[in-house]
C-alpha cells in the first residue's frame, strides 16, 4: 500500500507559526491539511494522525499547567477545568484569534472555515502534534503558550456563572453526577417574590439560595454549595473528589 504523499509546501509564512519556528515545514504543511482536502486532492496526507498525537500532548500540557498552578484543587475540579481549557470551542476560538483559518488547506472551491468550527480545533491539535515531533516538549509548549489556552482554565463561578461551574465539577466526578435543584419555598408578594431553592450533589452535600427569581435563587444555591466545598488556602480548590 502506497503511503500518503506530501506535496511541496504551499505558500506558508516565514518564521514561527503559532509560536514555533518549524524546521520541518513539510510536517507543518501536513498539520494544516484538513481531511476535506483529500476530496479534491486524492492521496494527499491530511492532519488526522497529527491531530491524534496532538490531542494527547495537549491534554498532558493542560494537566501539567493545572497541577502546578492549582495545588489545592482536587481531581474533580482539575478534570473539569482541563476539559474546559481544551474544549472544541476554546481551541477554535484561540485558532481564530491567531488567524489559523487563513493557513488551512481545504478542498478546492471551499470558501473558508466558519468561526468556531471543529476543523479549526482539530488543526490546533494537529499543529501541537507536529510541534512535538519537530522540537519535542519545548516546541509543543510554545504553541500552547502562544495560543493562551491557560486563560480558559477559569470558568463558571469565577466568570459569574456558578451553575455552570457546579455542573462542570459534578460531571467530572467519578461517577458523574448532576446537580438537583428544588424550589422549597416561595414567599413575599406577587410583585416582590422571594424564592428559596435547594441544590444537592451526591458527594458534595446540599446548599440553599434565596433571591427574587427562581433562576437567581438557583445560582445563589450553586454558589453556596461551591463555597462549602472549596478548600481553604490562597489557591483554593474544591474538596469534592
Amino acid at each position: 500500500m502506497r503511503p500518503p504523499r506530501r506535496e511541496k509546501a504551499a505558500p506558508l509564512p516565514e518564521g514561527p507559526v503559532l509560536g514555533w519556528d518549524f524546521s520541518d515545514r513539510g510536517l507543518l504543511l501536513v498539520a494544516l491539511t484538513t481531511p476535506a482536502c483529500r476530496m479534491t486532492t486524492p492521496g494527499v496526507e491530511d492532519n488526522q494522525r497529527l491531530e491524534f498525537l496532538g490531542d494527547a500532548v495537549l491534554g498532558m500540557l493542560a494537566a501539567d499547567w493545572l497541577y502546578a498552578k492549582s495545588p489545592a484543587a482536587r481531581e474533580g475540579e482539575l478534570t473539569a477545568r482541563r476539559q474546559h481549557m481544551v474544549s472544541t470551542a476554546a481551541l477554535a476560538e484561540a485558532a481564530g484569534k491567531a488567524g489559523l483559518q487563513n493557513l488551512l488547506r481545504l478542498n478546492k472551491g471551499a470558501s473558508g472555515v466558519p468561526s468556531g468550527s471543529k476543523t479549526l480545533a482539530d488543526a490546533v491539535e494537529a499543529v501541537i502534534g507536529a510541534a512535538w515531533l519537530d522540537g519535542g516538549l519545548a516546541a509543543a509548549k510554545s504553541v500552547f503558550d502562544f495560543l493562551g489556552l491557560a486563560e480558559n482554565s477559569r470558568f463558571g463561578e469565577l466568570d459569574g456563572n456558578p451553575k455552570t461551574a457546579l455542573q462542570h465539577i459534578s460531571q467530572a466526578m467519578v461517577p458523574s453526577r448532576i446537580p438537583k435543584y428544588e424550589v422549597v419555598n416561595v414567599a413575599g408578594t406577587a410583585n416582590r417574590p422571594e424564592y428559596t431553592v435547594r441544590v444537592a450533589v451526591d458527594g458534595m452535600g446540599e446548599a440553599v439560595g434565596r433571591a427574587g427569581s427562581k433562576k437567581e435563587a438557583e445560582a445563589a444555591a450553586a454558589a453556596a454549595l461551591l463555597a462549602e466545598n472549596r478548600a481553604p488556602g490562597p489557591e483554593a480548590g474544591f474538596a469534592a473528589g
